[in-house]
């Protein structure tokens, strides 16, 4: 496999050398709904560079309360901690939607990084990227309206999906909003009638994507500009609409 042939954005926009550094040691893997990725102050064992699917990053506090803070799909890598030199994390990491990746030990990671200033480089711009995406998450949950909320949630896992509909429950977003299921359902039902999207059991679809970034407002956009900012490029769903 070459860079080129990856479906990860990341690891596609290493150089041919570079990449041949994590190449050998680089393992596809299934990554079914649910499947834990990283676990609350725990050592972090492998990196997963997704290709399919959506993984959810999600602060959990003692209590186990549990808000979203970020999404991470094929534009990106889990193991933030282990680029920035720790082992660990206070949250959990786990797929939202079903996919598949591409996995190595967090060890050659950290080999690769010490290999290689361009592998150390894209992998600081991804934790800069995601952490702007984290900032934008708090001010959207702490002054925008549960419907712009929704719309900006919607967006960023089409963004990082293959097509029109998203697989989830309201169990999900409810997690990902920071609310309670009675008001997913009721934001869920006011876009549906404003025909943004449609909604059936499990699964969304979205049905005009340019009146569902209007609807998200200033809530959507900032981390998907400095994304393209610093790679040049975004999610290939996008650029298909």
């Amino acid at each position: 496999m070459s860079s080129t042939q990856s479906l990860n954005y990341l690891l596609a926009g290493l150089s041919p050398g570079d990449f041949e550094i994590l190449r050998p040691n680089l393992r596809p893997v299934d990554l079914p709904l649910r499947r834990v990725l990283e676990t609350p102050s725990r050592p972090v064992q492998h990196v997963f560079f997704l290709e399919t699917g959506i993984a959810s990053v999600v602060a959990v506090q003692s209590r186990e309360t549990r808000v979203e803070v970020g999404l991470i799909g094929r534009e990106g890598m889990t193991g933030l901690s282990v680029v920035l030199g720790d082992d660990q994390t206070p949250n959990q990491t786990y797929m939202q939607v079903a996919g598949a990746g591409l996995q190595i030990t967090a060890d050659l990671l950290r080999e690769g990084v010490a290999r290689s200033a361009g592998i150390q480089k894209v992998a600081l711009k991804f934790v800069h990227s995601f952490v702007v995406q984290a900032s934008q998450t708090a001010i959207t949950n702490a002054h925008g309206r549960i419907e712009e909320r929704l719309s900006r949630w919607i967006l960023m896992a089409h963004d990082r999906g293959t097509g029109s509909t998203i697989h989830l429950t309201h169990e999900f977003l409810s997690l990902m909003l920071g609310v309670r299921r009675a008001g997913v359902t009721e934001a869920l039902h006011v876009l549906v009638k404003r025909g943004l999207v449609s909604s059936a059991r499990g699964a969304i679809t979205v049905m005009n994507r340019g009146e569902l970034e209007s609807s998200a407002g200033d809530s959507y956009g900032v981390p998907e500009a400095e994304y393209r900012r610093l790679f040049g490029n975004w999610y290939g769903n996008v650029q298909n609409k």
